[in-house]
C-alpha cells in the first residue's frame, strides 16, 4: 500500500468513524499507557525469496501490535487484518520494513512491532550418496518501530546433531548424542540471505541433519559427530566467532538446546553480543 493509497484509507476512515461511533477511539479516564495491544496468530500468505534467485511460496504466523496511549479506551483491531489483506500476495521480506511504518501509520501510534514466522525449505544433498531432500527451517522476521527508528531482527531456529565430549571421554564403547536446536537472532548491517545463517549455523554442530540418508551416509554421520562433540557452551561460542567474523553481522544472540537422550532434561546455552555497543564502549 503506497502513500496515496494510506491517505485514501485514513479518508475513508474518517467518514466511517463520522457515520458510526468509534468506541474505541473514545477517552479512558484511568490514565494507565499500553505497551502492546493488537491481534496474535494470524497465518497469512508470503512469498520468500532464495538465493538461488527462485521464490517460496508459503505461510506466515503473524503477531501485530502497536502502543497504546493512556487517554485511548482501544485500538482499532480490524485495521491490522486489513493491513495484511491490503496486500494480497505480495508480502515479502523486502516489504516487511515498510509494513510496520504503515501499521503505526494507520494506526496512529508511536511504536509498532511485527513477528513474521514461517517455514523455510532448503534442498540438501546428503554426505556421501548425494540423493536429495528438502529441510525445513523455523524462520522469523521480528521487527519493531520506536521513535521513527526502525529494527528487524531476523531469528532462525537449526535442528542439528550434538555429541557429548565427556561421554565419549569416560566411554569404552560410543557416546551418547541427540538431535538439538540452535537458535539465532541476528540484527544486519545489510543484506544476509537466510541460507547463509543456516550454513554457518550448521557447520559449528557435531554434524548437520539431513531429510534422507542412504545407508553410507549414516556411517558418514555417526562418525563426523562422533569426531566432532560439542556440549551446548561449545555450540554457542563456535557460532558467536563466526558471526564475529561476518561484517554484515551488527549484533546476535545464540542459544543451543540438547534435547538429552541421556537425561529428563535439556542442556542450554545463550550468549548475546552487541558489536556496536562493543566497539563504542
Amino acid at each position: 500500500m503506497h502513500t496515496e493509497a494510506i491517505d485514501k484509507f485514513m479518508d475513508q476512515r474518517v467518514k466511517d468513524e463520522q457515520e458510526i461511533p468509534d468506541v474505541q477511539n473514545t477517552k479512558d479516564n484511568r490514565h494507565i499507557p499500553i505497551e502492546k495491544v493488537g491481534i496474535k496468530d494470524i497465518s497469512h500468505p508470503i512469498v520468500v525469496s532464495d538465493r538461488n534467485g527462485g521464490e517460496q511460496h508459503t505461510v506466515a504466523n503473524f503477531n501485530m501490535y502497536v502502543n497504546l496511549p493512556h487517554n485511548f479506551k482501544g485500538t482499532h483491531m480490524s485495521r491490522f487484518v486489513e493491513i495484511l489483506n491490503n496486500h494480497e500476495y505480495e508480502i515479502t521480506v523486502k516489504s516487511f520494513k515498510y509494513m510496520l511504518e504503515e501499521m503505526t501509520k494507520l494506526l496512529n501510534a508511536q511504536s509498532g512491532h511485527i513477528e513474521m514466522s514461517f517455514p523455510y525449505f532448503m534442498t540438501k544433498a546428503a554426505p556421501v550418496s548425494g540423493v536429495k531432500s528438502l529441510m525445513d527451517y523455523d524462520v522469523s522476521f521480528i521487527g519493531e518501530i520506536m521513535d521513527g527508528k526502525t529494527n528487524v531482527v531476523i531469528k532462525v531456529i537449526v535442528p542439528v546433531t550434538t555429541l557429548c565430549p565427556c561421554s565419549k571421554n569416560i566411554s569404552a564403547y560410543g557416546a551418547h548424542n541427540q538431535r538439538s536446536h540452535i537458535t539465532a537472532k541476528v540484527k544486519t548491517r545489510t543484506f544476509v540471505w537466510i541460507e547463509e545463517l543456516i550454513e554457518t549455523i550448521e557447520k559449528v554442530a557435531s554434524c548437520e541433519l539431513y531429510g534422507l540418508l542412504k545407508r553410507p551416509d549414516e556411517k558418514y554421520v555417526t562418525e563426523h559427530a562422533y569426531d566432532n562433540p560439542k556440549f551446548v557452551e561449545d555450540i554457542v561460542r563456535d557460532v558467536a566467532l563466526e558471526f564475529n567474523k561476518e561484517d554484515r553481522i551488527a549484533a546476535y544472540s545464540v542459544e543451543s538446546e540438547n534435547f538429552e537422550s541421556i537425561h529428563n532434561h535439556s542442556a542450554y546455552a545463550k550468549l548475546t553480543h552487541d558489536k556496536e555497543a562493543a566497539k563504542a564502549s
